[in-house]
């Protein structure tokens, strides 16, 4: 026991990859061995001394304030609980939700969902599609010639994204209730750009604030705006940058955030991802706990803005 307590104040080492953050190799090897026990033994703990090591505030879970600390407070105690929070961040759950609310003509067009790897016929897939595995963020594979795919490589990617349990791997337990499936959607960028991208942030129903996520692929970029499109850099966070140029909103914006809000009125917070391709909306996905919460902010005064907005 005494070794965990030296050990949980270095664990969060581990914390995911972030241009502001100067690991110390040694330390991030010593502790490599420990990280899951800690997350069994105690992820409040894990959370907090997580939350502490990349954003440098110490975490509040009696009485959050900042926007940071109550989406650690949402991770922990209220969003395991949900299960509608789990079936909106499935991939193949979130599918019916829209269905439910008369959205489905949003929807991105699919291939098939399936259980297994090697249940996928690939000769009766077009040249282009996108492969994702239903119960966890970033597991996806973009496939933009398919005589180029190493299906051996590809398999064994995908065999161990789908014995992965990402919600105790991440401590964003609404993830773990999700049965692993894997999802093959339409390509809907161009062979060399993928479209651009709008992660609408919606507090208690309204939304609020919004990034524009450009230059996927190739020279990324991430601008940050109130919901109107007045400028909201300070909420830029780990390190991104924007491009050097404003970015025009839709002509039918208001639309996608009318859609937003409709996805978003049964929870506290969730971030609505969209898309709109020359005039058409298709849905990306539904996030409740964006980074898992720990952003560090280009300005703290945002913390406590965004803090305000979200009530729980």
């Amino acid at each position: 026991m005494t070794c965990l307590i030296k050990i949980k104040y270095l664990f969060i080492l581990l914390s995911m990859a972030n241009p502001n953050l100067h690991e110390n190799k040694f330390k991030r090897a010593l502790v490599l061995p420990f990280k899951g026990i800690i997350k069994v033994i105690s992820p409040v703990s894990y959370v907090k001394h997580q939350y502490r090591y990349i954003t440098h505030h110490k975490l509040n879970l009696n009485n959050p304030i900042r926007y940071t600390e109550k989406l650690q407070y949402l991770r922990l105690f209220v969003y395991p609980k949900n299960n509608l929070v789990s079936k909106c961040a499935s991939r193949d759950g979130v599918r019916e939700y829209l269905k439910e609310l008369g959205l489905e003509e949003i929807l991105i067009p699919i291939y098939g969902i399936y259980d297994k790897f090697d249940d996928i016929d690939f000769n009766n897939l077009p040249n282009q599609f996108v492969m994702k595995c239903t119960h966890a963020c970033g597991y996806n594979e973009i496939v933009k010639d398919k005589s180029k795919i190493d299906l051996k490589l590809l398999r064994k990617k995908f065999n161990k994204w789908l014995k992965t349990n990402y919600g105790k791997k991440t401590v964003e337990m609404h993830y773990s209730s999700i049965k692993p499936k894997i999802i093959i959607e339409q390509y809907i960028g161009e062979l060399d750009s993928l479209p651009t991208e709008y992660k609408i942030h919606v507090f208690n129903g309204k939304a609020r604030s919004m990034y524009v996520v450009t230059g996927r692929g190739q020279d990324i970029r991430y601008n940050n705006y109130y919901i109107d499109w007045t400028p909201f850099d300070g909420s830029q966070f780990n390190g991104w940058k924007k491009t050097d140029y404003e970015l025009k909103s839709p002509t039918n914006w208001e639309q996608m955030v009318k859609i937003a809000e409709k996805l978003a009125a049964n929870f506290p917070f969730v971030r609505v991802d969209l898309y709109n391709i020359n005039g058409k909306i298709y849905f990306s996905e539904m996030t409740f706990t964006p980074a898992k919460g720990t952003l560090i902010l280009d300005d703290d005064k945002c913390d406590f803005e965004m803090g305000e907005w979200l009530k729980i």
